[in-house]
């Protein structure tokens, strides 16, 4: 039997994750998730494979109250009602344009000075429009320890940002890779497994500082250098084909051959 054991959003995409017990798992992702990101003065998008210091912020996003929060390390907190102004922006996604609107308040200035360049925070204009590429994500806790063992060291899953790790009793590593093509469930959703994760710089960044400590990407190469066609990848990618709740310790199983 595999199992959810942890699942992970962010209501502002390159910051902290959180790891709520149950997500809402709708065809375009998880509410609320990755609906806002910063972009810099040319507007291009802040990823934190570049900007590391992203990840010690945590952020809140009430959606009925349009209420976001930033908390930084040192305890400063931004808080105020989201408002977007008239400033239309359309930032590349790896090739992909979103098309947003910045949002006004106190944000964007107190991460511009956290970070030491201006920015600009903006608002995805459809959900599910802040995600990388698809709806859903997913990887076996088999498929980390693996890694780890090419590693020579523990690694922390939280490193690919994933929406859902499963463990599964006996499962062999990266066995989400024979599920391309099949449909799988997750707790009450199901979703149709697209292609492997490619995988970034983001991956070498301690989850908690958001430094560089551990080259991921050289231990994936030495076994993984390309897996159906993509580089390096760890995980999978999937679109939602029904949507529904998906908890932690919900069972994941794939439905077709």
């Amino acid at each position: 039997m595999r199992n959810v054991v942890r699942l992970s959003v962010t209501p502002v995409k390159s910051t902290a994750l959180m790891h709520p017990d149950e997500v809402r798992l709708e065809r375009y992702g998880v509410p609320g998730n990755r609906r806002f990101y910063f972009v810099d003065g040319q507007g291009k998008l802040l990823a934190a494979g570049r900007h590391g210091g992203l990840v010690v912020l945590r952020s809140e996003y009430e959606p009925g109250a349009e209420r976001l929060t930033l908390r930084f390390p040192s305890g400063r907190e931004v808080s105020g009602l989201v408002t977007v102004t008239d400033g239309t922006r359309v930032t590349e996604f790896w090739g992909r344009p979103v098309p947003g609107h910045v949002v006004g308040g106190p944000w964007a200035g107190a991460v511009s000075e956290h970070l030491g360049e201006r920015v600009e925070l903006v608002r995805a204009d459809d959900p599910g429009g802040g995600n990388d590429s698809y709806a859903a994500s997913m990887v076996s806790t088999a498929s980390v320890r693996e890694l780890a063992r090419h590693a020579g060291e523990p690694v922390d899953a939280r490193r690919f940002r994933m929406l859902v790790e499963f463990e599964g009793n006996g499962a062999p590593p990266h066995e989400e890779d024979g599920w391309l093509g099949r449909d799988g469930r997750l707790g009450e959703a199901v979703v149709r497994v697209i292609r492997p994760d490619p995988r970034c710089v983001v991956t070498t960044q301690n989850p908690e500082s958001g430094q560089v400590d551990l080259d991921t990407l050289k231990a994936l190469a030495t076994y993984r250098r390309v897996v159906a066609g993509s580089k390096i990848p760890m995980g999978v990618y999937a679109d939602v084909v029904e949507p529904g709740w998906v908890r932690v310790g919900d069972p994941v199983e794939p439905l077709t051959d």
